[in-house]
């Protein structure tokens, strides 16, 4: 299928403008870049009723970990929580990246969400971000309750490599017997670092995320190429994912990623675990995050609420 009419003005927008794909800047300059494309087409981010900054420790140092408060329900229950992943190849990235998606679910669903700053590759391969984002959801499991917080009702979620982490710390926390989790949000997620799909091999347009955005990321990722086969690392390749909690697995049709994200959702569901699955036809990789240009991206965010509010009630 093509791309989305809307989809194809702002590609062709990028191609006119010759706006260089991330893989041939530097590290440094991607991520501005990457920021500022994000910041552009996400729209005016939501108010929320709080937004609050903690510290707590990590395994390489303090972490940030944003907070963001939904109004106070109308039965005085304290609200659920959403631990949600930033994307951006483990290489880009931080809580301003997932700012306005973190806003709108928290509105949407009526919980709190948190967003960590996980430590970034290169300059720290996996399992660093994988490691951070466990303590941050330890973190939450021990800390809720003093900030108000039922994290009894707890879920994960993030978009490409934070949905690769969410998906991770899932197994996680089913290997490690906790924190219980609720649910997975997986946006259009890595799942295997050895993906070689028909979707991997048709999406190589330099105006859009292609499959040389992938091998630049899982190449910043890896410092050692034979961690692809860990499932920390591609949850694809897990031997076991019975357990798990039940999922919600979001993909783009324009997108590399596209099929390993199936394949994930369709070996969650031979496991026995509760998935919907739903792909965005016609729409590009990053979409989600794109609601002021995209109105499938608006589209995607009231489904993966919904979701939510389903699985956090």
């Amino acid at each position: 299928m093509p791309l989305h009419p809307q989809a194809q003005a702002l590609r062709d927008r990028r191609a006119s403008a010759g706006t260089p794909p991330l893989y041939d800047l530097t590290v440094a300059e991607a991520r501005a870049a990457d920021l500022a494309d994000i910041r552009a087409a996400a729209g005016t981010p939501e108010p929320v009723e709080a937004v609050e900054e903690h510290r707590l420790p990590g395994p390489g140092g303090e972490l940030t970990l944003r907070l963001y408060r939904p109004a106070p329900p109308a039965d005085g229950r304290r609200p659920a929580v959403l631990l949600y992943l930033f994307g951006g190849g483990w290489t880009l990235g931080s809580p301003d990246t997932s700012d306005a998606i973190c806003r709108a679910l928290t509105n949407a669903v009526g919980c709190a969400t948190a967003s960590v700053g996980y430590r970034l590759a290169p300059e720290h391969p996996f399992p660093a971000a994988v490691q951070d984002c466990a303590a941050a959801a330890d973190w939450l499991a021990a800390h809720g309750a003093e900030l108000g917080l039922d994290t009894e009702r707890l879920a994960v979620g993030g978009d490409s490599a934070g949905g690769n982490l969410a998906a991770v710390l899932a197994l996680l926390a089913r290997e490690r017997g906790g924190p219980a989790l609720r649910h997975q949000l997986l946006v259009y997620p890595n799942t295997d670092a050895r993906a070689d799909t028909p979707s991997m091999r048709e999406h190589d347009d330099p105006a859009l995320f292609n499959r040389r955005s992938v091998a630049w990321y899982w190449g910043n990722y890896l410092a050692d190429p034979a961690d692809g086969e860990h499932p920390h690392v591609s949850p694809l390749r897990a031997p076991d994912l019975t357990g798990l909690p039940p999922a919600t697995v979001v993909t783009a049709g324009y997108d590399p990623l596209r099929d390993e994200g199936e394949q994930y959702a369709q070996a969650l569901r031979a496991a026995g675990v509760p998935v919907e699955l739903r792909r965005w036809e016609g729409m590009p990789h990053g979409f989600f995050a794109m609601t002021g240009t995209l109105d499938g991206a608006a589209e995607a965010q009231a489904y993966a609420a919904a979701r939510l509010r389903e699985a956090l009630a």
